[in-house]
């Protein structure tokens, strides 16, 4: 499933110990820590705010010295609830040019999302630990393994987080994005 993500994100209501305990007895392995700093763009000739359900973004990150560029679609289109999205990104040698070349398009900044990730790894699922400036701690399960539709990939998603036996707190169906612009 190139170019497809499928994920659910939940805040964080407490410590995720727990939640890390249980991941490393399966057999998580987790990667080291890392700062992402998100821009987000409006496009001059879409405004992807208009409407009543934001189904779109455009992305510059930067991590840790790399930097990429990223377009998600999400689906289906007009639905409050998203199942899935159409995922493209590209890294970037230089993000300062895609930032200028972007506002020279008349791209509008939108919003910047600043976060620390740590992102763990078991049975093709990437598990990630958020704590988003402004807006508290979140962790984000996201399939990463073979699956032909997206419905399979989310029931071994939704199986996956259900044997873990971990109370989570609320599901959040939007992205950081969203909640930086208070589009809830």
């Amino acid at each position: 499933m190139e170019y497809i993500e499928v994920e659910q994100k939940f805040r964080l209501l407490g410590p995720s110990g727990e939640l890390k305990d249980r991941l490393t007895a399966l057999g998580a392995t987790p990667g080291r820590a890392g700062r992402q700093v998100d821009t987000y763009y409006n496009a001059p000739h879409r405004d992807f705010l208009d409407g009543d359900v934001v189904s779109e973004w455009l992305r510059v990150r930067v991590e840790d010295g790399a930097a990429s560029v990223n377009f998600k679609r999400f689906h289906p289109i007009a639905s409050p609830v998203k199942t899935h999205c159409d995922e493209y990104e590209s890294t970037v040698s230089d993000a300062e040019a895609v930032r200028r070349l972007l506002a020279s398009l008349d791209f509008a900044e939108l919003t910047v999302v600043d976060k620390t990730r740590e992102e763990w790894h078991v049975d093709g699922i990437a598990v990630a630990f958020d704590t988003v400036a402004g807006l508290g701690d979140f962790v984000e399960f996201e399939f990463k393994g073979d699956a032909e539709t997206v419905e399979q990939a989310t029931a071994r998603l939704d199986a996956f987080i259900a044997a873990l036996g971990v109370g989570l707190g609320d599901r959040i169906r939007l992205g950081y994005p969203h909640l930086t612009l208070g589009l809830e």
